[in-house]
């Protein structure tokens, strides 16, 4: 049987789409997800979409554009994933808004905060509330713009909201009405852009029976927008958001300075190529004909909304007080034991390899390595790739105290980083600024990696003290996303980790490579080798299993191995977050693999890769998934958990993992999603069993286990 046709993969793109839908499914959950974490899950997968739309549907364009005609793993050519894709789009936008209208909002107001969708329905003491707001605070900041024969139809940014609005000229006349042109056959073109520096979310005077009483910033400019044309009549209005190509290439080879050329690159995403139109579905033709003649959008384009514009309008509905009671405790991360038995950050590393589990531990270790050692008058030089961070890193201040001390400071800041590129750029700057050695990246490569090196002069010598994690050095997300990280001073993963900065600096490729395994030189085919290692096991009758837990699966060579694995009767579980183009259930094929997703309240990010190897099992951690683009694109860094006692934990979070029933989806053989079914088993939440066993694990401290739950957040992969 031929293990590469097209029928055993699923398309990766809609792959993806089946990611967001169990997004979706949590904002739908009414008996387990609490009312406004549901909001929150919606507010995400309209972010999702987003994304998705900017780079991924943008890429299909281009390649539809040029008339490419290859196919895809799942035989797909770009043109018949767009159409597959527009559909299944169309349907799950339905879904949103089903969602949103039957289910939340008539929940939101039985728990007491009323949504006005129109501001038809304002009382007369809300009106005259918004009277003088609109004067104050809103009017000053608007822009109306006219689109007549002086003034060329408007750039309308990406992802902006606005209004669009048809305009009559009064009796009196007015200013846009062409010379000798009756009132009756003049009809203008007029749209604001409803400013994103004000809150979209305007809080009224509460209802009668004390409700709290809430209006979109759109609705808002709606009601008082002939103010902004005064002598004309507003025949119609409505409101609509256009999605632009945000995709862009950069020729490396003739690029100069990357810098100035990714900020060149931009600024056009603000003039892409329209891809998406979002209007109300209750638009007047006549202003949806001119929408569509101006952006350039074909009708498969247009999304006919039901309902609020833009979701991701309802995370900051999540914010608004008064209704803890519907929301999931906020969660204190645990003080990890090790660092708090020693202050000295080194002195602990020495003793022992130290584990760091993120949400559930601090990730005040990670902040804490480099800051002491830009105080450190011993340590003589400090390392690190940095791919996002928070926009007031404290490790980016460490940084930059260090070398503004006099120690050799060496930073890779990647400037490709998607829609952080000016975030990075930013902060490129400072460090150089600082006295830094800044990288911006590799020709044709993004450094996806997270490492950092400190070298510290000793009484025994020169030792490397080392931190490897499966996420990026960002304090905010580190309390959000599910993450590990590693602290050692191992002397091999020391001279591999000054290896990899050479190699960065220096484009000098180690001869070997003690421990760590690096994409893309050699990654790949090691991974293929441990997969390949267990199939003989078990085609030697010897027991053997594979266990992995990534973002994404979609290389079809390790998809291939892990057929070739299944047949040979190798136990697979993996635990694949997003995108899988693996299939399930196919006879003869996989019938030995299972695949499930976890959508929780933390956003599962970690890379965990368990071979058991003959029972002498090996674990392994890193930042790369099993992509051809991490594979082949990146530089990426897996490393091995040694320690006994490390691989003990390891191995319990992902069995812990691989048995929850509560945020666990389950792959079925025709590509839907599952929730498994609960009735008669004992729940497993293995996020909520994380914050136990990390508090559990502090010592001599009362387990605060009331405050200790789950604040979720934005679910952007990184």
């Amino acid at each position: 049987m031929e293990l590469r046709a097209s029928e055993h993969f699923y398309n990766r793109e809609l792959s993806w789409l089946q990611f967001d839908r169990r997004c979706l499914s949590e904002a739908r959950d009414t008996k387990i997800v609490p009312l406004f974490e549901r909001l929150k899950f919606l507010s995400i997968t309209s972010s999702n979409l987003d994304e998705f739309f900017m780079v991924r549907i943008a890429s299909l364009k281009d390649q539809v554009h040029v008339g490419y005609k290859g196919v895809d793993i799942a035989g797909m050519t770009p043109e018949m994933q767009l159409k597959e894709l527009t559909e299944q789009v169309h349907e799950f936008v339905h879904e949103q808004y089903q969602t949103y209208n039957r289910s939340l909002v008539p929940a939101l107001k039985k728990a007491g905060l009323e949504v006005i969708r129109n501001h038809e329905a304002l009382s007369k003491k809300q009106s005259a509330f918004l009277d003088k707001y609109f004067e104050e605070a809103i009017y000053p900041v608007l822009t109306p713009m006219a689109l007549d024969s002086s003034r060329p139809f408007p750039l309308v940014r990406n992802r902006s909201l606005n209004i669009g609005a048809l305009l009559s000229a009064k009796e009196d006349g007015g200013k846009l009405r062409g010379k000798g042109k009756k009132k009756k056959d003049v009809q203008e073109f007029a749209t604001v852009q409803v400013p994103s520096v004000l809150p979209r979310i305007v809080s009224l005077p509460d209802a009668p029976d004390g409700h709290k009483v809430v209006i979109l910033l759109e609705e808002v400019i709606k009601k008082y927008i002939g103010v902004l044309f005064q002598h004309y009549v507003v025949d119609c209005t409505c409101t609509y958001r256009v999605m632009r190509n945000a995709d862009f290439e950069i020729d490396e080879d003739e690029a100069e300075d990357l810098m100035l050329e990714i900020q060149k690159q931009l600024k056009k995403r603000q003039r892409g190529e329209v891809i998406r139109l979002e209007i109300e579905e209750s638009a007047d033709k006549r202003l949806l004909k001119i929408l569509k003649k101006e952006l350039e959008i074909e009708e498969d384009g247009i999304y006919y909304i039901n309902g609020p514009i833009d979701l991701t309008f309802c995370m900051k509905m999540y914010s608004l007080p008064g209704f803890d009671s519907y929301k999931e405790p906020p969660y204190t991360p645990a003080p990890v034991k090790e660092f708090m038995q020693d202050e000295d950050v080194f002195a602990a590393i020495r003793k022992k390899d130290i584990l760091v589990h993120h949400p559930y531990m601090t990730f005040d270790p990670v902040v804490n390595f480099v800051k002491q050692a830009a105080k450190d008058p011993d340590v003589l030089a400090i390392k690190q790739t940095l791919y996002r961070v928070s926009g007031n890193s404290p490790i980016i201040q460490a940084l930059a105290q260090a070398a503004e001390a006099g120690k050799q400071v060496m930073v890779l800041v990647e400037l490709k980083a998607r829609f952080d590129e000016e975030h990075n750029i930013a902060w490129a700057k400072m460090l150089e600024k600082a006295g830094c050695h800044v990288i911006y990246g590799l020709l044709g490569l993004k450094v996806h990696s997270k490492i950092t090196m400190v070298v510290r002069r000793e009484e025994e010598g020169i030792r490397r003290y080392v931190h490897l994690g499966t996420g990026n050095y960002n304090d905010s997300t580190a309390r959000l996303y599910t993450d590990l990280g590693l602290f050692t001073c191992d002397d091999a993963i020391g001279r591999d980790a000054t290896a990899v900065f050479n190699m960065l600096s220096g484009y000098s490729e180690p001869e070997r490579w003690y421990k760590l395994m690096v994409a893309p030189i050699w990654l790949k085919n090691d991974f293929l080798k441990l997969i390949r290692r267990e199939s003989a096991k078990a085609s030697s009758g010897e027991e053997a299993f594979i266990r992995a837990k990534m973002n994404s699966l979609c290389d079809p060579d390790i998809i291939q191995a892990l057929y070739e694995a299944s047949t040979a009767g190798v136990k697979i579980d993996l635990l694949v977050r997003g995108i899988c183009c693996l299939k399930t259930g196919i006879p003869g094929i996989s019938e030995n693999i299972h695949v499930r997703s976890i959508v929780g309240n933390f956003l599962e990010h970690s890379r965990i890769f368990w071979f058991h190897n003959g029972g002498d099992d090996e674990f392994f951690m890193g930042s790369a998934d099993w992509m051809p683009r991490n594979l082949d694109r990146r530089v990426e860094i897996v490393f091995p958990v040694e320690q006994e006692d490390l691989k003990k934990e390891v191995a319990q979070i992902l069995t812990t993992e691989f048995e929850d029933n509560v945020k666990a989806h389950i792959l079925m053989s025709d590509g839907s999603y599952e929730k498994i079914d609960k009735r008669g088993k004992t729940l497993v939440n293995s996020q909520a069993l994380f914050c136990e066993a990390a508090w559990a694990a502090v010592p001599k401290r009362k387990n605060p286990a009331k405050t200790r739950r789950f604040k979720p957040a934005s679910l952007k992969e990184s």
